[in-house]
C-alpha cells in the first residue's frame, strides 16, 4: 500500500511539473493588466520554454506560474522530441493538463505529413491532435482535406470527419468519413464514398484503398465503373496496376455500350484482354426487340471489344426467351456476326415444338438484333405432341433443318434431304382422320400459334394414311425419336437447376465480422518501413516568408538555444526594462489574439470539450473494415481462363433472378 501511495504521489507530482523558462529575454510584470503573470519578450532571440519533453519558442509570452499556464504570441514554435513540431501565431499551454490550443495559421509536422488548419487542440496525455475548423494534410502521396479531423500520433493515423477529400495526381477520393494512416498511405472509408480515377469510378459505403498503388477492396453497395462496364456486388476487389477487378456475391455487371447484363456470385474482369468470366448461378441477359434472352451456364465468359463481344456459356448451358428456349453442353454467341451456336446435344424449343440435331445455329441481324434464321446440322428432328392423343407425337426428320423468322417468331421450317414425317390428321372438328406417314426429299411446314400447320412435301413424296387402329404403337415413332418434354424450359427460372438454387454464398469479411484495423495496419507498417527512425529537419536560423507573407513551417535552428543551465528557471525574476516599450511590443505581436487579463481562460475548459468530441468520434470506430491480403479474397492469375477447359465443381445458392429493366 505504501508503494502504491508513493507511485501515486510521484505521478501526481509529475503531472504538476512547472513550465520552465529556458530563455526569458526581457521580463516585465503588470499586475493590473496581467495579475499574477510575468510577461517575457524576445530580445536577441525568441523566448524559450520547456515542459516534460516539449520545447516552445515565441516572440512574446505571458506566463502564469500559479496556474502553470503559458500564453505564447508571435511566431510560436513547439517541438516534441525530434519527430513532431508545430508552428502557429498564438498558443495556450497548460502544464497541469498538458493540453495545448494553437491558433492562426497552425502547421503541425512530423516526417510523414504536414497538417495546416486555423485552430488545433493537442492533448499530450493521449498524444492526439484535433481540429474542427477545416484542415489540410499533405504527405508524399496525397493531399487530404476535411471539415473535422483527429490525429493519433502513436499509430500515425488520421480520422477525418465531414466532407473528406483525398487528392492524388491520378484520382480524387471523396468520403463521408475516412481513416488514413500516414505510414502506409492506406485509407479506410465509412459512409458514401467515391473514387474517380482517369479510367474508372468507384462507389462504396465501406471500403479500403491503398492510395499509392490504387488497389482496394469495397463492400456495402459497392460499384465500379470500369472498361465500359458497371460492376455491382456485395464486395469488389480492384487493382489498377494489374488492370483487374473481381466481385463476390450478388454480382451484376452491365455492358454500358451493348446494354447487356451478366449476373452471378463470383466474377473476374481483365481490362487488357477486355474479358470477364463469371460463375455460381451465372446468367447473361440481352435485350432483343423489347424481349430479353437469358443465357446460363456453370461458367460464362464475355470477351472482345464492345463492337465484337463474344459470350460463351460452358457446361449445362441453357437459354430462355419468351417464345424460344434451349439447352446444350455449351453456347457460343458472337454479337458481331449475329451467330449463336448450341454445341453438343442441343435441344431447341419454339413454343411446344421440339427441335434436335448434332448442332444448332441461330442467326440474327447484328444491326437490328432481330432473329433471322436457324439451322440444324445433321440428324435434324422436329417433334410436337398431339394434344388430343395421349401418346401421339407429330414428327418430322431429315438430314438438315432450315428455319425462318418473322418479327422474331419462327414461321417457316424446311427439312432437307431424306425427309420423313408422321402426322396426326384431323378434320375441322378436331376429329382424328388417321395417322399420315410420309417419305420425300424435302418437307416444309409453317408454325402458327406454336402449332405445326400447312405441311408440304417435295421430291418424290410417298404417303400412306393409316387408320389409328391399323398402325401399331411401335410404328408411330420415327427412328431416333426422343421426347424431352419434362426438360422443357418454360420460364427464365427453369434455366437454373437444383445446384444453382442451393449455392452457399461465402461470408464477406468486414460486413458482419469487424476487423482490428490498427492491428492489421501495424503488420503493414512493419513489412514496409525501414528500421532507421525518421526525423524532422533541424531548426533553421530564421524562417523565411513567402511573397504572400506567410511563414515557413521550418523553425529557427537549435544552435540559437543556450544551455539550459545558463538560463533563468524562476519566472519571477525581474529585469530593468521600459514597461511602455514592452507593452507596445506585446500589442504589436498579439494583434491576432489578445490575452485575457486573468489566467482563467478557455484553455482550462478545453479538455472537457475535446474529450467529449473525441468520444463521439471514436464511437464510429465500432464500424470496422478488413485489410486485404492474399488470404482474404481470391486474387486470380490472369491465366484463370484456362481453367474453363475443365468443368468446375458444382456449387449451391438460392436466389430469385431479376428481370432487367
Amino acid at each position: 500500500m505504501l508503494s502504491s501511495l508513493t507511485s501515486f504521489a510521484q505521478e501526481k507530482a509529475k503531472k504538476k511539473e512547472k513550465i520552465k523558462v529556458v530563455y526569458g529575454g526581457v521580463y516585465n510584470e503588470d499586475n493590473q493588466k496581467y495579475p499574477g503573470a510575468t510577461v517575457l519578450t524576445k530580445k536577441e532571440r525568441q523566448v524559450q520554454f520547456e515542459h516534460e519533453g516539449v520545447d516552445l519558442w515565441c516572440d512574446v509570452a505571458v506566463l502564469y506560474p500559479a496556474d502553470n499556464l503559458l500564453k505564447a504570441f508571435g511566431n510560436v514554435y513547439l517541438q516534441q522530441g525530434d519527430t513532431l513540431q508545430m508552428n502557429s501565431g498564438y498558443l495556450e499551454y497548460s502544464g497541469n493538463s498538458k493540453l495545448a490550443m494553437a491558433e492562426k495559421e497552425v502547421v503541425l509536422q512530423n516526417p510523414d505529413m504536414t497538417l495546416t488548419t486555423d485552430k488545433l487542440y493537442f492533448d499530450r496525455n493521449i498524444q492526439e491532435a484535433y481540429y474542427n475548423t477545416s484542415g489540410t494534410v499533405k504527405d508524399s502521396t496525397n493531399i487530404l482535406t476535411s471539415e473535422e479531423g483527429r490525429y493519433y500520433l502513436t499509430p500515425k493515423k488520421f480520422k477525418f470527419v465531414k466532407d473528406v477529400t483525398v487528392t492524388n495526381p491520378d484520382y480524387v477520393l471523396h468520403s463521408l468519413r475516412l481513416d488514413y494512416y500516414t505510414t502506409t498511405k492506406h485509407a479506410y472509408m465509412f459512409g458514401p464514398s467515391t473514387i474517380v480515377g482517369k479510367d474508372y469510378t468507384i462507389y462504396c459505403e465501406r471500403g479500403f484503398y491503398k492510395t499509392q498503388s490504387e488497389e482496394g477492396y469495397f463492400v456495402k453497395r459497392s460499384q465500379v465503373e470500369y472498361n465500359n462496364r458497371i460492376i455491382n456486388g456485395d464486395s469488389i476487389y480492384f487493382n489498377k496496376l494489374d488492370n483487374f477487378a473481381s466481385a463476390t456475391n450478388n454480382i451484376k455487371i452491365t455492358d454500358t455500350i451493348n446494354k447487356g447484363i451478366v449476373k452471378g456470385h463470383y466474377a473476374e474482369v481483365f481490362k487488357e484482354k477486355d474479358s470477364l468470366f463469371i460463375t455460381k448461378r451465372a446468367v447473361a441477359i440481352n435485350e432483343v426487340e423489347n424481349d430479353s434472352i437469358y443465357i446460363h451456364g456453370d461458367t460464362l465468359m464475355v470477351t472482345g471489344k464492345p463492337e465484337n463481344r463474344i459470350i460463351r456459356a460452358y457446361y449445362n448451358a441453357k437459354f430462355y426467351k419468351s417464345d424460344m428456349s434451349g439447352k446444350c453442353d455449351s453456347i457460343h454467341s458472337n454479337q458481331k456476326t449475329g451467330i449463336t451456336q448450341l454445341i453438343r446435344r442441343p435441344i431447341l424449343w419454339s413454343g411446344e415444338t421440339q427441335m434436335t440435331g448434332d448442332s444448332i445455329n441461330l442467326l440474327s441481324n447484328p444491326e437490328t438484333e432481330q432473329l433471322d434464321s436457324l439451322r440444324v446440322w445433321d440428324n435434324a428432328f422436329v417433334v410436337q405432341k398431339d394434344t388430343l392423343t395421349e401418346n401421339g407425337y407429330n414428327q418430322i426428320k431429315g438430314k438438315e433443318l432450315l428455319g425462318y423468322f418473322e418479327e422474331n417468331q419462327l414461321r417457316i421450317v424446311d427439312i432437307i434431304k431424306n425427309a420423313e414425317s408422321i402426322y396426326y390428321t384431323r378434320n375441322d372438328k378436331n376429329e382424328l382422320i388417321g395417322i399420315d406417314k410420309h417419305v420425300s426429299g424435302n418437307i416444309q411446314f409453317t408454325l402458327a400459334n406454336n402449332e405445326m400447320q400447312d405441311i408440304s412435301y417435295f421430291i418424290n413424296p410417298d404417303a400412306v394414311l393409316y387408320p389409328e387402329e391399323e398402325l401399331p404403337p411401335n410404328a408411330r415413332k420415327l427412328r431416333g425419336f426422343v421426347w424431352h418434354g419434362d426438360e422443357m424450359i418454360r420460364t427464365k427460372e427453369d434455366i437454373f437447376d437444383e445446384d444453382d438454387r442451393n449455392i452457399e454464398l461465402v461470408k464477406i469479411r468486414g460486413i458482419d465480422n469487424p476487423i482490428d484495423i490498427e492491428e492489421e495496419e501495424e503488420e503493414y507498417r512493419k513489412a514496409m518501413m525501414d528500421s532507421v527512425p525518421q526525423q524532422l529537419p533541424p531548426r533553421q536560423h530564421s524562417r523565411p516568408t513567402s511573397e504572400a507573407g506567410k511563414r515557413d513551417s521550418i523553425p529557427p535552428t537549435t544552435t540559437d538555444t543556450l544551455p539550459k543551465v545558463n538560463q533563468p528557471t524562476d519566472s519571477t525574476n525581474t529585469v530593468d526594462i521600459d514597461t511602455t516599450k514592452t507593452n507596445s511590443l506585446i500589442k504589436d505581436s498579439t494583434d491576432l489574439h489578445l490575452p485575457d487579463s486573468t489566467a482563467t481562460d478557455s484553455l482550462l475548459k478545453i479538455r472537457e470539450a475535446i474529450d467529449s468530441t473525441r468520444i463521439e468520434i471514436r464511437d464510429t470506430t465500432k464500424i470496422s473494415l478488413p485489410v486485404i491480403d492474399s488470404t482474404d479474397f481470391h486474387l486470380p492469375d490472369t491465366t484463370a481462363i484456362d481453367s474453363l477447359l475443365q468443368k468446375p465443381p458444382s456449387s449451391k445458392t438460392s436466389e430469385t433472378e431479376e428481370t432487367p429493366q
